[in-house]
């Protein structure tokens, strides 16, 4: 492994296919690392061969020099991805799968959206997303202080789930397992959130798509399954009506059940 390649690692599905399996790629959100898939993979390796990718400056991947940019960290993913596969985003771990499929079309065989909006800031003519000014808010508050505001951050994803205390506990046990991740990698992460209009890319995308979202997520607002199905007629989706921000950690059962629908929908069995 390079000095500056990211962070990733690959499990044989536990099917009959074993290696052969189809390829399924997992990418997490802002401020966490790959573990964060540990309660799921046992499902998915029932039909995928799994590889998870740490993101720059986060969990064991390395930080470069340079700005993170949306370039140099989709850069970054293709250098350690798989040749072709599924991908499934959580949250900014999303919008990154989403610009992958974009600039990569012939590497992505389709793209599944957990908790993740292809325009995170609100816009005068995208108005289920989050209020500039919250953002603005929430970024200063990291300035001033980046491990209060990571932990409340964990908190504030975790809101609507019926068993938000222990899924809470989960996610502050994880921030530490490899350190916490650079200041400056959160502080871009952000930046790249905020920056990231993925709106066209989303509506223009040839392959099978489908998005996951949590009835109560703070985030990502339930109401913009409206204005994805308007730019995707014919959307797989599905409202997980028991979940915040992270709806495999808040609803188990219903998240597997969902995904093998949305899959279903898809075309990809």
């Amino acid at each position: 492994m390079t000095a500056l390649m990211l962070y990733h690692d690959s499990y044989d599905s536990t099917g009959p296919l074993g290696s052969a399996a189809p390829d399924l790629v997992l990418l997490h959100g802002w401020g966490l690392h790959t573990i964060v898939w540990d309660p799921v993979v046992p499902f998915l390796l029932e039909r995928f061969r799994v590889t998870v990718i740490d993101l720059p400056g986060m969990g064991r991947s390395p930080l470069p020099n340079a700005t993170l940019t949306q370039d140099s960290v989709l850069a970054q993913l293709a250098a350690v991805a798989p040749e072709k596969a599924l991908w499934l985003g959580w949250s900014l771990g999303g919008e990154l799968a989403l610009a992958f499929a974009a600039k990569y079309p012939e590497r992505v065989t389709g793209l599944m959206l957990i908790a993740s909006n292809p325009c995170f800031v609100k816009a005068d003519d995208w108005p289920h997303a989050m209020p500039p000014e919250t953002f603005a808010a929430f970024a200063n508050f990291f300035d001033e202080d980046p491990e209060a505001t990571l932990i409340r951050f964990l908190s504030l994803q975790c809101m609507g789930s019926a068993r938000a205390k222990n899924d809470i506990r989960f996610l502050q046990e994880i921030m530490y397992f490899h350190g916490l991740p650079a200041p400056r990698a959160l502080r871009e992460g952000l930046q790249l959130l905020h920056d990231m209009d993925l709106r066209e890319a989303f509506s223009q995308l040839k392959i099978p798509v489908s998005v996951l979202l949590g009835r109560h997520d703070q985030l990502v607002p339930a109401l913009v399954s409206d204005d994805l199905s308007a730019l995707r007629p014919g959307l797989p989706l599905r409202i997980l009506e028991g979940s915040g921000h992270v709806p495999f950690l808040a609803q188990p059962e219903a998240f597997e059940q969902a995904v093998n629908e949305l899959l279903a929908e898809m075309g990809i069995a």
